[in-house]
């Protein structure tokens, strides 16, 4: 788990191309049996995927121009984004830049979880007790320690945003790099 800013970049790219291609594209059924034709023909792709990925474009553009204001446009293309943001934040203080891979990190989780990959979640320690026992609980959206100490005793399970998963593996990655530097 101890990816670089320029992995974690490179990592929320491939995963936003994946779910473009892989979700976005209309697929043939391959079904030939005769129906009558729907009222209303079904979307050719995923609209839910669309509104994901616009969400994430859109978080990643306007936090860099928050903190970039003189930056070049955007690209088009929605993977590059995470490059552009690189880009244009790599000047910032180390907190303002935490913040940004913070963001990219967990849109890489939600871009996997869309994707219906929950095991991204089991790789990360909780937050609370460090045990690796987190499984992701989709109805509510989040994240919660199956250790049943970790919440103490009467007391619900403790859960967990991606955001604070982000935040704690950025923050850990970063605590590594300070180490191995000196």
């Amino acid at each position: 788990m101890g990816l670089g800013d320029a992995d974690i970049t490179a990592h929320a790219a491939i995963s936003m191309r994946l779910i473009q291609q892989d979700f976005t594209t209309p697929r043939r059924t391959g079904d030939t049996s005769r129906r009558a034709p729907a009222a209303q023909p079904a979307a050719p792709i995923d609209l839910g995927i669309l509104d994901h990925m616009r969400a994430s474009v859109h978080e990643i553009v306007t936090h860099t121009r928050a903190a970039a204001p003189n930056a070049t446009p955007p690209p088009a293309d929605a993977a590059a984004v995470y490059a552009w943001m690189d880009e244009h934040t790599a000047h910032l203080e180390e907190e303002k830049r935490q913040a940004a891979q913070a963001i990219v990190y967990r849109q890489t989780l939600e871009h996997a979880l869309k994707m219906g990959d929950e095991s991204v979640v089991r790789r990360h320690p909780c937050p609370s007790c460090g045990c690796w026992g987190l499984f992701w609980r989709a109805a509510a959206r989040e994240a919660a320690c199956l250790n049943r100490h970790c919440a103490g005793p009467g007391q619900p399970s403790r859960t967990v945003t991606l955001a604070q998963l982000a935040h704690q593996h950025v923050a850990a990655q970063e605590t590594r790099r300070a180490t191995r530097a000196t």
